[in-house]
This record gives C-alpha cells, structure tokens and sequence, in this order.
C-alpha cells in the first residue's frame, strides 16, 4: 500500500513541476518548442535544437479512422520524421469532406464558423494524442483557405463569416487544444489572401484561446510569408513555399531576413507529382536546409490526401507510398544530419565551395559551420569540385562521401591543400547523380 501511495504521489508531484506537459514518455518530454537564442532555429523544451523533418498529411484528420491514423503516424516516426502537416477541418480532400471518417461534420450549421461541432473536434484529438505520444510536431491548419482562394480550401466560407465568426472560431479551438504543447497553429493555406482580416482575426482569436501558441503561414507559392506579412505580431515562424529552386528561395529569404526569426520550407514539388521522383525530393531538401532553412515539409501523392480526392492520379494507395524511395530519402537525411551540429550550419555562398564541374546542369549546394569546424556539401551532375581550405577553421580536413539514396558512407580522406576533388563516381546506388560531402576542420 505503501508502494502504492508514494507512486501516486510521485506522479502528482511531476504534473505539478511540469506545467503545460502531459505524462512524460515516447518523446513528450520535447514539448513545448521555442525559439533558439540565435533565432535562427527551434529547439526542444530541454535546449535540444529540433530539425524539422516533416511530413504533408493533410487529410489526415478529415479522412482517415483512427486505426489508420494510428498505423501512419507509427510509420512517419519510425522512419525519421518529427512533424506532420494537418488540416484541422477539409473542405475537399478528404472522401466525406467536409465531415470526418465517421460521418461527423466540423459545424452544427455548415460552414458556420462561430457554431463548432464539439464531436468532430473532440475525435480530432485522436490524432493530436497519438502524434504528442510519438513525440511529433503538429504543424495544425485551422482553416486552410485553399489555392487562390478557390474551392478546394475554406476562404469563401471565410469570407462569408467575417472576422468576428473567425475570431470566435479561433477562440474555441485554441482553447479546446492548448494542452497540447505539441502544435504550431498554420494560418492561410495555398493563399494570400487579399482581406488579411479574415486571417488576423483567427490568428487572434487562436491567441486568446492559447496565449503565447505558436503561428505560421502557408501562403501563395513563390511566397516567403515575412515578406507578405511583414507586421503580423502573431507571426513567430517564416515558411517558403516553392516549386523552382529550393536554395535559390531559401537563400532569398535568409539574405532578407528577419533574421531572429527562423524560417522553414513548407512546401515544394511533391513526389510522384510533376514527375518528381526521390533524387528530386533530395535536391528540394537538401536545399532548403543548406540554404538556411530550419527545416523542411516532404510530401507524396497520394500520402498527403489519403485516398481522398486527388489533384493528380495515384499511382498507387497511400499504404503502399509510406515506404516511397522518397520517404526513404528523407529519413537518410534525418538521420544523417542527427549526427551533426546543423544548426551551426550558414549558407557557403562562394567562401568554401570554388567552383562546380560536370554535366552543364552540375551544380552544388554548400554550407559551412560559422565556427568553420565542418562543412556539407549536396552536389549533383558534377564531376568535379573546387574547394578553398582556408574558409575553414584549420587546413588539415577530413572529408566523407555519403550516397544520400542510401545513406551509406561510400569514401574518406584526409588531406591538406585540396583544391579539387572528383565524385565517387558517375552515379549513386540508386543510379542518380547526387552525392553528399561532409567536411570537417582539421585531421583525426
């Protein structure tokens, strides 16, 4: 009995000590995120700088039971990623759009924002527990808007509300899921809109049901949302949101700034989208990252609308997708980069990387440590590289060739003036011309 007792007691003391914190187990303990001191990155509740490694589940809520949910959130963790990217309600992908799974529409009167419907936010929560017992980031859309504003997302019904309707909305929902250390509200959704209203007023309201939640943005394509939303208090994370270059966007964004505000990728070409196959998912990732993104969202057709209703044709179910040479990518590199200091990590832009050669689409993406202890370096199509020692932090280096297909380590050397280097060979494992050079100061 006595054993019994001082159990109890211990778990109420740690609930006391751990405010805003559920039972610590499976990765929990992470949560809340804040802001690194640099500003530049997340880090975890413990000080722990946290990479986000996402994935588009967009669907997820909308469309899926709870069973499936439960099987596709396992899957993401076990294979690397840290967050998922949600609609909290579905206006059209998702096969009962706009009501759940089990039949449960999101409003009492449909489309009426200030009347919620308690249960379909209540079976919500579902995946909301099983993504914070896996010790994921839920990056939650309360309301995507939808491309151009048009009828794949919510702004007409926005529209309609008006701001007071929203506010309501985003009161109620920020309420409702403010125990919850683990999301990150996402206003917008495919769009700027041009009644900036509408979105200040749900972002607002998210604010007064969850003081000090944080906001982001998914806005238009080619859009850096400090750049769109330049004065918006509740705006504490930038995205990018590109289907060109990737690094050429992110390093846009981080030249212009702000820069105590970390930005991420959230969204690029999807896989089996476009013709977009893994060795492109790569070059979109690697990227952003070396490029100075904190992170970066992948997405797969048809993973990220779950058998709902698509924008391009499923190649195959999106069971059979969540083990996609992309995924297996993506889940490479995050447990390559969990090997490294990344966040010390500042876009090269000429100092380290000279000089590319190869195919005449070789090109390279480059960034080195600020300390100048290592560098990395994502190449593709090349041949051959040019590198200066001296922007590094001693002139003995110790280089490694990754295959980033595979995730394998493929060759090493060390050296001292190594102006040149050639690729391991012409293509990798998986038959791409992609490689990964890691660069670190001085001998071992």
């Amino acid at each position: 009995m006595r054993t019994i007792i001082l159990a109890i007691w211990l778990f109420l003391l740690a609930v006391v000590l751990l405010p805003g914190h559920v039972a610590l187990a499976g990765g929990k303990e992470r949560f809340p995120l804040r802001i690194a001191a640099e500003g530049t990155y997340l880090e975890d509740a413990t000080g722990k700088p946290f990479l986000i490694t996402g994935d588009s589940a967009w669907s997820l809520i909308a469309d899926l039971p709870p069973e499936d949910a439960d099987r596709y959130i396992a899957d993401r963790k076990e294979r690397g990623f840290n967050t998922i990217l949600v609609s909290l309600i579905e206006h059209q992908f998702a096969r009962n759009a706009p009501n759940n799974a089990a039949g449960i529409a999101p409003f009492l009167t449909p489309g009426d924002f200030a009347r919620p419907n308690d249960p379909y936010f209540a079976a919500a929560e579902h995946v909301l527990d099983a993504a914070l017992e896996a010790g994921m980031l839920v990056l939650l859309a309360p309301a995507y808007a939808g491309a151009n504003g048009g009828p794949q997302g919510w702004y007409g019904k926005m529209a309609a509300a008006g701001p007071e309707a929203l506010r309501t909305y985003g009161r109620y929902v920020g309420k409702r899921y403010a125990r919850y250390p683990n999301i990150v509200w996402v206003q917008g959704g495919d769009y700027d809109p041009p009644d900036r209203g509408l979105i200040e007023a749900l972002a607002e309201g998210i604010e007064e049901g969850a003081p000090g939640a944080m906001q982001t943005v998914h806005g238009s394509r080619e859009t850096a949302s400090a750049a769109y939303w330049p004065d918006a208090k509740w705006l504490v994370l930038d995205t990018v949101y590109t289907y060109e270059d990737t690094a050429a966007a992110a390093l846009a964004r981080y030249r212009t700034g702000p820069h105590q505000r970390p930005f991420f990728l959230i969204e690029s070409r999807y896989e089996q989208e476009h013709g977009v196959v893994a060795a492109e998912v790569r070059k979109i990732a690697y990227g952003a990252l070396l490029s100075g993104a904190s992170g970066q969202v992948f997405g797969n057709n048809p993973v990220w609308h779950f058998g709902g209703p698509a924008l391009y044709d499923t190649p195959m179910g999106w069971r059979d997708a969540l083990g996609s040479k992309g995924a297996e990518s993506i889940g490479h590199l995050a447990e390559l980069f969990a090997r490294l200091a990344w966040w010390k990590l500042k876009p090269d832009e000429g100092r380290f990387l000279r000089n590319v050669e190869g195919a005449p689409s070789a090109a390279a993406v480059s960034s080195v440590a600020g300390d100048g202890t290592f560098a990395v370096i994502y190449i593709y199509d090349a041949a051959t590289i040019d590198l200066d020692p001296a922007a590094m932090a001693a002139p003995a280096l110790t280089m490694e060739w990754y295959d980033p297909s595979t995730g394998a380590l493929v060759g090493s050397a060390q050296g001292g003036n190594v102006p040149r280097l050639a690729v391991p060979a012409s293509s990798n494992a998986s038959g791409d011309t992609d490689w990964l050079l890691i660069v670190r100061a001085g001998s071992e």
